[in-house]
């Protein structure tokens, strides 16, 4: 095992790449450490539980693939995103609202959701639907909201049921539903996420998920630009020993995609019996090599203990 001043300093290395900061303190820790009241979630809720597990590496991945394929959200990052400027910096800005909007405090997840909104307002402009129309677009329309918030929820929970390691609690809160799954929890529960940014009509169980998915289908293309992108995401311009395990996790999201999103995309899935044991492995080793640790967790437990949530 990895001694206490290795790990630390992979640690470091790793959250240096994930938020961007030098130091490898995520900028937003502090405003989910602060604050006097709870949030969204708790320790014990289904997006608590998938979110601070290492399939999101994976996850966040397969949800750009799937992204892609709608020209609408697509035109938005192609015309308005730094991605290729600046992959690692809009990387940073999904954590950033991913993780805050998990374990911050209600105040901290209405602030983040005027950030995003306030981006949102930004991105407008015209995109050719898969038939061949002209359609105009803003990022804040509910219909692209609606997709983008389910190719994350899909991308999440797809790829913890298959990388990760720690069962997905069912609901225990007020709103759970006799006999509901984990994955149904976990849906219903993240639909709140979306509730600040103008989204309130999400899927609330896995089965309406997976009807939602199915009639995004139609709407869905794969163009030059959208192969161009593809070809990003598979090499995206990461350090030299981050991407022998990109290259892993890559594979794995593809693995997780159903094969009409693969074929779409123009990507070959390898072995699943190969990828996914080899990349369950790796994820443990990642989080043994850095250690249990996870300051953003931490934070947001200290709080909830500082304010009586938690004992």
């Amino acid at each position: 095992m990895p001694n206490n001043a290795l790990q630390e300093s992979l640690s470091k290395r790793f959250r240096r790449l994930l938020s961007g900061d030098p130091d490898g303190v995520p900028p937003w820790l502090d405003v989910i450490a602060a604050g006097d009241e709870p949030g969204l979630y708790l320790p014990t809720d289904a997006p608590w539980i998938v979110h601070a597990d290492f399939g999101t590496l994976v996850g966040g991945i397969r949800a750009l693939l799937m992204q892609a394929l709608h020209p609408g959200s697509l035109t938005g990052v192609e015309t308005h995103s730094r991605y290729e400027q600046d992959a690692l910096g809009r990387l940073a800005g999904t954590i950033r609202w991913l993780t805050v909007t998990t374990f911050g405090s209600h105040a901290a997840v209405a602030g983040e959701a005027q950030r995003v909104n306030r981006m949102h307002k930004r991105v407008t402009g015209e995109y050719q639907t898969a038939e061949g129309e002209q359609r105009p677009y803003k990022a804040a329309d509910p219909d692209l909201l609606l997709w983008v918030h389910i190719a994350f929820m899909d991308s999440f929970l797809r790829c913890h049921q298959m990388f990760a390691w720690r069962e997905i609690p069912v609901g225990t809160d007020a709103g759970a539903v006799a006999g509901e799954s984990g994955a149904d929890a976990y849906v219903r529960l993240w639909a709140k996420s979306v509730e600040p940014i103008g989204l309130a009509a999400a899927p609330m169980n896995e089965a309406e998920l997976v009807a939602q998915i199915e009639r995004y289908k139609r709407e869905l293309v794969a163009t030059d630009k959208t192969l161009d992108v593809v070809k990003f995401i598979k090499r995206p311009p990461l350090p030299v020993l981050a991407r022998p395990v990109y290259w892993l996790l890559f594979e794995a999201a593809v693995v997780s995609l159903p094969i009409e999103f693969r074929e779409l995309l123009g990507l070959k899935a390898k072995s699943r019996r190969l990828i996914q044991p080899l990349t369950r492995g790796v994820l443990r080793f990642i989080r043994l090599a850095i250690g249990p640790e996870s300051p953003i967790e931490d934070g947001a437990v200290d709080r909830l203990r500082r304010i009586g949530v938690l004992n």
